[in-house]
């Protein structure tokens, strides 16, 4: 979403990034998905679909309300609206989960998998951000990691869908890409082909892959997006 953002308004960002997400989840079902422990689904994934269209329907409203600010920089104006505000603190608090032990650590009791099933639904509405929570609170669910994969997938697919389908009026309206149409579903389709790269790749090589590069890096760019967004650079 943050690349996306470097070329669309954020709420058109985040819708595109939906349509990647939901591709690639869908590309997992069929590899991940039957090892899914529909339990875990009902208690943690139903209310996390719920909360996704009121999160979905909180962005729609944030994007509609005026700029809050504004200045020239370098030739150019750049606006500070609430939309861009709010995303650009979720990114904040999530970059944190890669950069800081304490979060990356962070579990929570099974007893409260319907409570993150809201929690995480309903920031992946608004932002997209929750793969995080969801593993923070799937962690503790007492599941064997075929089960965390395949659960992941399946709540991940759900979620995507729910917001989508909000998101969908921005796609009917013909707001998605502004301008050069082409040019806009050409890189989702290159950014959905890279994910099911990566995917597979990933499939292939994951126990030979050490993350903590991966997570400074991450995190650190994720800061830097945050700072720039909420400024109203980009």
């Amino acid at each position: 979403m943050p690349v996306f953002a470097l070329f669309f308004p954020v709420d058109v960002a985040i819708a595109a990034t939906a349509l990647v997400h939901a591709l690639n989840n869908a590309l997992k079902l069929p590899l991940f998905g039957r090892g899914a422990s529909w339990s875990v689904v009902r208690r943690f994934g139903l209310p996390a679909v719920a909360a996704a269209f009121l999160g979905a329907a909180a962005l729609e409203s944030l994007a509609g309300l005026e700029p809050l600010a504004s200045y020239s920089l370098g030739g150019r104006t750049a606006e500070i609206t609430p939309v861009k505000l709010v995303v650009a603190a979720l990114i904040f608090f999530f970059a944190l989960f890669e950069l800081l032990p304490r979060f990356q650590r962070l579990s929570f009791d099974p007893r409260l998998l319907t409570a993150g099933g809201v929690l995480s639904g309903f920031f992946g509405g608004l932002s997209g951000h929750q793969g995080a929570l969801r593993s923070a609170f799937l962690t503790k669910a007492g599941l064997n990691p075929e089960q965390f994969v395949g659960t992941n997938a399946v709540i991940g697919f759900l979620v995507d869908l729910a917001r989508i389908l909000v998101y969908g009026a921005t796609f009917a309206s013909g707001d998605l890409f502004q301008g050069d149409s082409s040019f806009g579903w050409s890189l989702v389709a290159v950014a959905a082909a890279s994910a099911f790269a990566g995917l597979l790749l990933g499939r292939r090589f994951l126990k030979k892959v050490t993350m903590k590069t991966i997570q400074i890096m991450t995190g650190t760019l994720l800061l830097a997006v945050a700072v720039a967004l909420g400024c109203g650079v980009i």
